[in-house]
């Protein structure tokens, strides 16, 4: 039992152009984008993604959606027509003609369109726009704690951007946070992805994960000020996306958003896995949220797992029982309810907590672990499960203590603090102001950056790490082969994607795919001393028998 599976993390950063409100989002994460491109691929061509494997419209629930009846929003696998988003107006204002906006256009044109501008990175991640937002996809990782090095080294390629766009008087500035909401009733995604066993029924699956996902906001949630999807609403929650969440299951993410996304697109084998699409989390700086929004997911799935093969099926039948009478209204319910003790209905009559609940989860796995028993944790495993405990104990008897820990406690002292000393209601604007302030990329003008400074909150990776993350990839998934051969032979590398590397060998009649299409294969371990040794690509797809 453990908390290691192949997992990542997709995260949409806010843009906008300070001073220019009505500036074009797709322009904008198109500069971010590109100007990241141009610093970064010199001598290693311009690789373009590879749509051939994508097909977002696969339902999990055994069907497929026609293309004629989709929304256009989820049409992701058209690099010729970028999917808008779900939400009116999202696209922002129009772009100016020319002057610099124009010189800065021919940038973007350098490498794709402007609502298609696309970059595979050494470190074996996406950076691309994605519903007219710069998004980072994380290579594949394995565990949490890589999950969350991975992550924090997006926010340095972002930062990268920001800075190379502040230096060149050309083109535009620009201004990203790691946030989920603009204040106006657009929200955009922090989505992770799980790769889950197929054999497990997809309704056995979704049944037993929902509870589970409602309620672990109580210590992943990234705090926001106001309440409804446009703050309407005078307050603090403890989610920025609860409140976009309209349905229980659903293919779309961008409008009438699901607690469960039943798009069923592994990048894997489909005959062994599915991929778990979880669109309701919130993007966290605070380290310890992504690290148990991973890790605790992951062994809620281990045990989902273990039930569907008929190893704990008394214990899959407990979770059962946690099946909520109205899952959508809970989701919102959580949100809402800072003091944790909001009773949720369950379909049985019975009515638990948050805390209760998740408590309930945390209880199973550990029977699970007690009856197939016999495994030697590891350190990971044993460190999830003693933080899962630690944080629902603390947050039912003293939750200012898990201010450190714990996102929406850290934002909320901030701002219990700015309201206590100038008396401000929650609807003052100055609130708004320091919630989008916080999720500044800057270090200069985050104010997450200024308590990790004052050492107020924990972290768990090491900067130079991170660092290190932004340029090379995971050492033990397919990640590595497409990261490394970005860099020795990027010049040879035509496509790419998540299951695959495309390569032009000189000479050669045709392009070579080199499939990929088991998550755990082409490490380091699997092709290190065939990339180091190979003189040429030729002589690298000659060792691999492409």
């Amino acid at each position: 039992m453990t908390v290691r599976r192949v997992m990542g993390i997709e995260t949409e950063y806010g843009v906008l152009q300070p001073g220019r409100p009505n500036a074009n989002p797709m322009l904008l994460s198109s500069h971010v984008v590109a100007v990241h491109a141009a610093a970064r691929s010199a001598g290693r061509g311009k690789a373009r993604w590879d749509y051939d494997d994508e097909d977002p419209l696969q339902d999990a629930r055994g069907f497929h959606l026609q293309r004629a009846a989709a929304h256009p929003s989820l049409l992701t696998d058209d690099p010729s027509r970028p999917a808008p988003s779900g939400e009116a107006g999202a696209a922002g204002g129009a772009s100016d003609g020319d002057g610099p906006q124009a010189v800065a256009r021919s940038l973007v044109d350098e490498y794709e369109d402007p609502g298609a501008a696309n970059v595979i990175l050494t470190n074996g991640a996406r950076l691309y726009v994605d519903h007219a937002h710069p998004e980072y996809s994380s290579p594949e990782v394995t565990n949490p704690l890589d999950a969350v090095r991975w992550d924090r080294a997006g926010e340095q390629v972002m930062l990268a951007s920001v800075r190379a766009l502040a230096s060149t008087a050309a083109l535009p500035d620009v201004a990203l946070y790691k946030n989920n909401v603009d204040g106006k009733g657009a929200t955009y995604g922090t989505h992770e992805n799980f790769l889950v066993e197929r054999a497990v029924p997809f309704a056995e699956l979704a049944a037993r994960i929902t509870p589970f996902l409602v309620t672990r906001q109580v210590f992943t949630g990234a705090g926001r000020v106001g309440l409804g999807q446009r703050g309407e609403g005078a307050g603090f929650q403890i989610s920025q996306r609860a409140d976009y969440m309209e349905a229980e299951v659903g293919l779309e993410t961008t409008l009438r958003r699901p607690i469960v996304n039943t798009r069923d697109e592994p990048h894997a084998d489909p005959d062994r896995w599915r991929r778990l699409h979880v669109i309701i989390g919130d993007a966290n700086l605070l380290e310890v949220p992504t690290y148990l929004k991973l890790g605790t997911t992951s062994l809620v799935l281990w045990l989902i797992e273990r039930a569907a093969a008929g190893d704990a099926t008394d214990l899959g039948a407990d979770l059962d029982r946690l099946e909520l009478a109205d899952p959508v209204r809970a989701v919102h319910t959580v949100s809402h309810d800072l003091t944790l003790t909001a009773r949720l209905p369950l379909a049985d009559g019975r009515s638990l907590t948050a805390l209760e609940i998740q408590r309930e989860y945390l209880a199973a796995v550990r029977a699970a672990l007690l009856r197939l028993g016999g495994e030697v944790l590891d350190e990971q495993t044993t460190d999830v499960l003693a933080r899962w405990g630690s944080l629902l104990d603390r947050l039912g008897t003293d939750p200012a203590s898990c201010a450190r820990e714990v996102e929406w406690l850290a934002k909320l002292r901030l701002l219990e603090g700015m309201r206590r000393r100038d008396h401000l209601e929650w609807d003052h604007p100055r609130l708004a102001a320091v919630d989008l302030q916080w999720s500044d990329v800057r270090p200069e003008r985050g104010l997450y950056h200024r308590l990790v400074g004052a050492g107020a909150v924990e972290r768990l990776v090491a900067e130079e790490d991170v660092q290190a993350a932004v340029t090379t990839p995971p050492e033990d998934t397919r990640a590595y082969f497409r990261g490394r051969t970005l860099a020795r032979f990027g010049a040879h590398v035509t496509a790419a994607s998540w299951d695959s590397v495309v390569f032009d060998v000189p000479g050669a009649p045709t392009l070579q795919r080199v499939p990929m299409r088991d998550p755990l294969r082409g490490t380091r371990a699997h092709v290190a001393d065939l990339l180091d040794s190979a003189p040429d690509v030729r002589a690298l797809l000659a060792a691999l028998g492409a």
